[in-house]
């Protein structure tokens, strides 16, 4: 199988100055087209640590996508680290890349200097593809058997991302000419509820009579819960998807309802709510808002998702959604009295067929010892009946926010699949 790895180069990224974003865009691309990407690497702005840390995974991989250290500034030293890397005498300019630089300099009104018509200049040993987005050429770099043990080819991209990610189906192109490319396969189920160690415990079994040939991941998310994703490379792919299918089903009799369908919990709530017919609206105070942003980020989703009342003000619990004073006085507004009338009041302001509240303490202050920060009420309410349920998390306040969130749609996913029938 052709493989790859990706080197993110610039202390920028060494220090946390910028977010190296352009790994997880072209490593996506690479898998999607069965190159497998062993290896990601982030080398500083020294030529020696290029060189060297070029060379090692060259020697272990078909291929290296480097990213960054191509712009027109001085202190950008790659281009240099690539001429030594690949043996060049000199260097030479590309008319094509020298063509886009006076076209986009001359777009942006700026005037045409040196150091811009420099980005066109290249080693001697390189191959270029025009960069049709930037100034800097997507220069190529191929080395024989002799070399590195076997045939390796090396890609320089701008750092830029909408410049890097651009060039990635000219890339691509130009490995599928010289490389030859498998099926990859991957599968991922979404599972909620169950910490990642307690739900490695679980499936231990399962996961211990995976074929060899079949690799697992976990890949826990404080929003989605944690996904589980079945991978092979190799092979035919229609024979792929029989085999990861036929294990995903045994792990559904094993997970049950911990098990969702679709990329997201606000996404399946919504599929299975367009398919039902059915609708939900929601009642945040401690979310902010956050319920009815996640609804609202699926195409659609006026479907089935009437609104939601932030109702983050006690006066506002009272005097829109219905919940009584008293309950509010004697039982707190966090509380189990209080989501459940709040659900039920977002249910009968916006007809709603399900409604979902919360009410919590996400701190850093405001807990008591018998109200702890972490702590949050989630009231569902359909016409059939209304619950409310509590969790205490332990985190900072964003991320207990989120955590209230997330369990709040899967209460509601839970709730939902009991009920509804198609």
């Amino acid at each position: 199988m052709t493989t790859a790895s990706i080197c993110t180069i610039g202390d920028e990224i060494l220090i946390g100055q910028i977010v190296d974003t352009n790994s997880s865009h072209i490593s996506n691309a690479l898998n999607e087209r069965g190159i497998q990407v062993t290896r990601m690497v982030s080398v500083g702005d020294d030529h020696d640590a290029i060189v060297n840390d070029l060379s090692n995974e060259l020697s272990v991989n078909n291929i290296v996508i480097v990213t960054g250290g191509l712009g027109p500034t001085k202190d950008d030293i790659t281009k240099k680290a690539l001429a030594d890397l690949s043996g060049a005498k000199g260097y030479k300019t590309d008319s094509r890349q020298l063509e886009i630089v006076h076209r986009i300099l001359k777009a942006r009104g700026l005037d045409v200097l040196d150091i811009n018509l420099a980005q066109a200049d290249v080693p001697q040993t390189c191959e270029v593809i025009p960069n049709k987005l930037g100034t800097a050429p997507i220069m190529v770099f191929r080395f024989s058997e002799d070399r590195f043990g076997h045939p390796a080819t090396l890609y320089s991209l701008p750092g830029v991302p909408f410049e890097a990610i651009g060039a990635i189906p000219d890339i691509l192109d130009d490995i599928a000419t010289h490389y030859p490319l498998s099926d990859i396969h991957h599968r991922t189920v979404n599972t909620f509820g169950i910490a990642e160690s307690a739900l490695s415990k679980m499936i231990e079994t399962w996961e211990d009579s995976l074929p060899e040939d079949m690799h697992l991941a976990y890949l826990p998310n404080v929003l989605l819960g944690v996904r589980l994703r079945l991978s092979i490379y190799g092979g035919d792919k229609e024979d792929q998807t029989r085999r990861i299918d036929a294990e995903f089903d045994k792990l559904k009799a094993i997970l049950k309802d911990n098990i969702y369908e679709g990329h997201t919990l606000h996404e399946c709530i919504g599929n299975m709510l367009r398919k039902a017919g059915k609708t939900v609206s929601c009642a945040e105070s401690c979310t902010g808002g956050m319920i009815a942003s996640l609804f609202t980020r699926e195409a659609g989703a006026s479907d089935y998702f009437l609104g939601s009342v932030t109702s983050y003000a006690n006066s506002v619990k009272t005097g829109i959604l219905g919940v009584p004073e008293e309950i509010i006085s004697k039982y707190g507004a966090v509380s189990e009295e209080c989501v459940r009338k709040m659900a039920e009041g977002v249910r009968r302001v916006t007809g709603s067929d399900y409604a979902v509240a919360t009410s919590g303490i996400a701190g850093p202050g405001g807990g008591t010892e018998s109200k702890p920060v972490g702590l949050v009420w989630i009231g569902i309410s359909s016409e059939k009946s209304t619950e409310a349920v509590s969790f205490v998390f332990k985190g900072d306040r964003m991320r207990n926010i989120e955590r209230f969130a997330s369990n709040a749609l899967n209460e509601l996913r839970i709730k939902i699949c009991n009920e509804l029938t198609y």
